[in-house]
């Protein structure tokens, strides 16, 4: 049988927080009794000390180690990626003068200015990186002409508190939630809001993925709403890998951290409209989309919304679907009974096919959860189920 995947282990370990007993070894215990469907409907079961070994990993380093497969970026970076690296160099160089300068020299100066630090990238792995990407050769010299990451490669994420706002007499602090391509710098979406929540980042993504197609990969810190299920859901669903960066490892994420300080130097700085949240928003997209996404960025000497387009032909875009807004939706597991209804927040729901004695997962709105709820069996879309008709069935159908 086939290692669980991490979205099987993720919901393993939610079940535990809802389990019986009075510590977390008796609540592991009890989970460890229960069956869980994985992607192809067989019934998985686990032992305790395969689920507290799960919960300890969890804990301890979120859900980047929950995958057991063989690692495909063996001998990549891990904690930086190289247009970071690239980055770095070409600030460091006009800096050195003298012939050509040695790795060593470009290596200790990065240190020095902050660009880079030793956490991120060791001596022996920097000299390495440099070599195998050509990072000091001219473009039109190199023969490794994919140094560099296609557009939507990965993403950065992260969240910037904003200036306040005078909402009905009191003074709120907003919160912008933004990501930034990796390769192409672009802005592909930021929305202040004003709280830093899962339904803001849910919105914001949706709202990214529509307009900038979904990237192979994001990287976000450890924040409660970046680890959240509904998030670990989404990602897998659009087999989008979410890394997280190590604990207390700001500088892992340069580039998102970088477009912050633009924001602030370039955009806060401006006499804004502070007088609702939807006039902040409609200034912030205006100077993204008008000013630093189409202006010529210092590093890649193109604007970003250029270099996001060299590579259209690589990004994976939301085919045109009545259903993509599920995707965004929030998934639970219910048990369908013998008369094919199932219980969901207090209320009893008809299952949308014939499925008793089942395990379904249903989908659902997180800020409406009654509003709509989907079906799904085996990955397969049964459809929408209705609240129950008590009138309609009380009482054996005519034969």
């Amino acid at each position: 049988m086939k290692n669980p995947t991490p979205y099987l282990k993720m919901r393993v370990l939610g079940a535990i927080d809802m389990a019986q007993g009075d510590s977390i070894v008796a609540r592991i215990k009890q989970v460890s009794q229960m069956t869980f469907s994985d992607e192809e409907g067989q019934q998985r079961q686990f032992t305790w000390r395969t689920i507290q070994t799960w919960y300890s990993r969890y804990k301890k380093h979120g859900v980047t180690v929950m995958d057991n497969k063989p690692r495909s970026d063996a001998g990549k970076t891990r904690k930086i990626h190289p247009e970071l690296i690239l980055d770095a160099v070409q600030k460091a160089l006009p800096k050195l003068h003298g012939k050509t300068p040695s790795l060593a020299a470009i290596y200790r100066l990065c240190l020095e200015e902050g660009w880079l630090t030793r956490s991120q990238i060791a001596p022996n792995t920097f000299r390495r990186i440099v070599k195998q990407y050509e990072l000091l050769h001219p473009e039109d010299q190199c023969h490794n002409k994919h140094r560099l990451a296609f557009a939507n490669d990965m993403w950065q994420g992260d969240t910037l508190f904003g200036p306040y706002l005078k909402i009905n007499g009191k003074a709120f602090q907003s919160r912008l939630i933004a990501f930034i391509d990796d390769a192409s710098r672009l802005c592909t979406h930021g929305q202040f809001f004003l709280s830093e929540n899962v339904d803001a980042l849910i919105i914001t993504l949706k709202a990214a993925f529509y307009k900038r197609g979904v990237p192979r990969s994001l990287y976000v810190d450890n924040g409660s709403i970046y680890t959240s299920k509904e998030i670990i859901q989404i990602c897998s669903r659009l087999g989008s890998l979410l890394h997280h960066t190590p604990i207390r490892d700001g500088a892992a994420k340069g580039k998102v951290e970088r477009f912050f300080r633009t924001v602030r130097d370039q955009f806060l700085v401006r006499d804004l409209d502070l007088r609702s949240l939807e006039s902040l928003n409609q200034q912030f997209t205006h100077w993204v989309e008008e000013h630093y996404n189409a202006q010529k960025h210092s590093t890649l000497q193109m604007a970003p919304l250029d270099r996001f387009a060299l590579d259209r032909s690589q990004i994976q875009f939301l085919p045109p679907n009545d259903v993509n807004d599920e995707l965004f939706f929030v998934e639970e597991d219910r048990h369908v009974r013998r008369d094919n209804t199932f219980s969901f927040k207090g209320t009893r729901y008809e299952a949308p096919r014939h499925l008793p004695d089942r395990t379904v997962q249903i989908r659902f709105q997180r800020k409406a959860p009654s509003s709509r709820v989907i079906v799904y069996y085996q990955g397969h879309r049964m459809g929408e189920a209705n609240p129950l008709n008590p009138l309609a069935n009380d009482r054996k159908p005519l034969s």
